[in-house]
């Protein structure tokens, strides 16, 4: 198996690989927490929204394909609080 590839499965069981995918905007703070986000355009032209759930171990948790609009006007609601 090759290990240097992105593979995550998306909440509708789709496999999808991010390996070459553009991010198209994020934010991956550490702390991890709700903050932490990133929308993928893979080269096959999906859109994937990935986020955090509240884990402070993983950055990403969930990972979801959405549309082109959605991908490129999101606005993620949550943002890195120093406690």
């Amino acid at each position: 198996m090759d290990k240097s590839r992105y593979i995550v499965t998306t909440t509708n069981g789709e496999q999808v690989e991010l390996t070459q995918a553009q991010i198209l905007r994020s934010n991956n703070l550490y702390p991890f927490g709700q903050h932490n986000y990133a929308i993928y355009e893979t080269p096959e032209g999906v859109f994937v929204k990935a986020l955090n759930n509240g884990e402070r171990e993983i950055m990403l948790t969930h990972y979801e394909v959405i549309d082109e609009a959605s991908a490129r006007s999101y606005d993620h609601p949550y943002f890195r609080t120093d406690d």
